[in-house]
């Protein structure tokens, strides 16, 4: 599969900085794959997302994106391609009901109303919030203003979804909702669709098919989750969390209990767990 993304040596830094936000980062992103960017707070996982979307510019380096340079000639065409979902869905609230805002994005690209009201009720209809179609977004819980905002990027029907921190404020069940929404979406759109996670979340990270680690704006590691967790002190270090199943065979490891040396996630810690139980 060929690249969707490809950043080079990309350098951003505030103007009212003294340090450097993002330093000489390169990575390449697949088509069709789900990629989380993962570190601890102001190490530049949302100043990425935002140059990926030419919401701010890099000082050096290049992103294309669909083999398209990420520049203001092509900042449109960028735009057509990245949906973003932020932390509070509320700010990229604009219209009056559900589903004036859901089709507000449509609105901007020209897309004909005949056209515009068969996207809308898909959108909402993907997301389960067909029958708030006519409520005030206000009204909503999180989850469900997060599902309005995602059914609002769908409606534009991009090649990239970045999630920036998308889950951060919603609450455990509501967290887990759309983290199976997005996993719904994948699964439906399968190489249509590269989502890109921006989180704090190591279980939502343990979903994707790659991990980026960026800590004080340089890459750290990149890799498939189960190599990533499998450094659990390593993650300690950089501020980060370790998923409860690493936790536990460490804690076995420091008991004298001999455990697999590859990454087990829950289930794989049960099974193993079982099958130790069963041999003695």
């Amino acid at each position: 599969m060929s690249n969707i993304i490809e950043v080079k040596n990309l350098t951003f830094k505030y103007p009212q900085s003294n340090r450097q936000a993002l330093n000489d980062i390169s990575f390449d992103v697949k088509q069709g794959a789900w990629v989380a960017i993962i570190g601890h707070n102001g190490s530049g996982k949302s100043t990425l997302a935002k140059l990926l979307n030419y919401l701010l510019i890099a000082n050096e380096g290049t992103i294309k994106v669909a083999d398209m340079l990420v520049n203001e000639v092509n900042m449109w065409q960028i735009r057509e391609k990245i949906g973003m979902v932020f932390q509070n869905p509320e700010n990229q609230f604009v219209g009056a009901t559900v589903e004036d805002d859901v089709a507000f994005g449509m609105e901007n690209r020209n897309i004909k109303r005949e056209e515009m009201q068969v996207r809308v009720q898909q959108a909402l209809m993907a997301v389960n919030m067909q029958t708030f179609a006519q409520h005030e977004p206000s009204s909503l819980s999180g989850g469900q203003k997060q599902r309005v905002a995602i059914a609002g990027v769908l409606a534009i029907e991009p090649q990239v979804l970045i999630l920036d921190e998308a889950t951060s404020m919603l609450d455990p069940q509501g967290r887990q909702e759309i983290i199976e929404l997005v996993q719904k979406l994948k699964k439906e759109r399968g190489d249509d669709l590269t989502v890109i996670s921006i989180t704090h979340d190591i279980d939502e990270a343990a979903l994707a098919d790659k991990i980026i680690i960026i800590n004080d704006g340089q890459l750290i590691e990149t890799g498939q989750p189960t190599e990533i967790f499998a450094h659990g002190d390593r993650l300690l270090n950089l501020g980060l969390d370790v998923p409860f199943a690493q936790q536990v065979k460490g804690a076995l490891q420091k008991a004298g209990i001999k455990t697999p040396t590859h990454y087990l996630d829950e289930k794989g810690l049960l099974d193993w767990l079982w099958e130790l139980n069963s041999n003695q």
